[in-house]
């Protein structure tokens, strides 16, 4: 039997990427979807695409309304609300703190903090009536260490992460698991979109990314939507029902530490150095 047979979920920034391999796979696995996106061409597609099992809600996460109608599609359409998947967002590109600017700390703040805020404010009502449920947040491994990502995306996951862990405690009471997933290394079109570039831009630059991510990572390849889409399936199932307030790494090592080369070429420098010393 599919691991989420009978199960509703909503999952915000479906329309492409993380959100769209996610409610691909949940669908795969027998549940019913909201897709909720502000891109809405691209989100009634993938509505269609997955026939009766799917709707389309245009959601922007930054607005309250919207939210609390979006899940309330699910409620109406499908019955019940069994996850959300608070995935909408985008990448900032890494500058020095000086040159931050206020808009773009707001942005940051409204979709990536806020959006998860009030997602986890409307579903809870919904999931406490029928004491289940779980909810799955979009982190990152930039909010775990520093280096991959930019200084208020990475401060904002780790907000996101802690912010996981405080509501899985009260939600807990209710039967109501709340977790985290932390993806790093993941070629998806956000990431070149942090770069400035338009949406169709970004998707054709995708095998660039990939060989480029193929020859840093530690497993040697890059991450695919489908990597982050199984943990969130895992998550929203059965089978981790003794799993809350985590943060689950899908980043093929990075956030361990220095890659096995680089501690290498490390340690040569030092015994280099040293022979110089004696």
């Amino acid at each position: 039997m599919p691991s989420l047979e009978g199960k509703v979920a909503l999952i915000t920034g479906a329309a492409s990427g993380i959100g769209a391999a996610t409610a691909r796979m949940f669908v795969s696995e027998g549940a019913r979807v909201v897709i909720s996106d502000i891109l809405d061409d691209r989100g009634q597609a993938l509505a269609d695409e997955l026939g009766e099992s799917a709707v389309f809600a245009h959601t922007d996460v930054t607005q309250e309304d919207e939210i609390a109608a979006a899940l309330q599609v699910a409620v109406e359409r499908f019955g019940r609300l069994d996850c959300l998947f608070n995935n909408a967002g985008f990448a900032e590109f890494t500058r020095p703190i000086e040159q931050v600017s206020t808009e773009e700390l707001d942005r940051l703040l409204a979709v990536l903090f806020r959006g998860a805020v009030l997602g986890m404010k409307h579903a809870a009502p919904i999931m406490k009536r029928q004491k289940s449920g779980n909810i799955v947040n979009m982190a990152s491994v930039g909010g775990m260490m520093t280096g991959v990502a930019g200084h208020i995306y990475s401060g904002v996951k780790a907000g996101v992460i802690h912010l996981t862990r405080c509501v899985a405690m009260e939600l807990a009471l209710d039967g109501i698991r709340v977790n985290s997933v932390c993806p790093g290394g993941i070629a998806t079109p956000i990431f070149a979109r942090s770069f400035g570039l338009s949406q169709d831009e970004s998707e054709a630059k995708l095998p660039l990314i990939e060989e480029a991510m193929a020859r840093s990572l530690p497993l040697g390849r890059a991450g695919t939507p489908d990597d982050v889409a199984r943990a969130v399936v895992w998550l929203a199932s059965d089978a981790s029902s003794f799993v809350t307030g985590h943060a689950l790494v899908i980043d093929s090592g990075v956030s361990c530490g220095v890659g096995w080369t680089e501690q290498q070429a490390m340690w040569e420098d030092f015994r280099i150095a040293l022979g110089a010393w004696r």
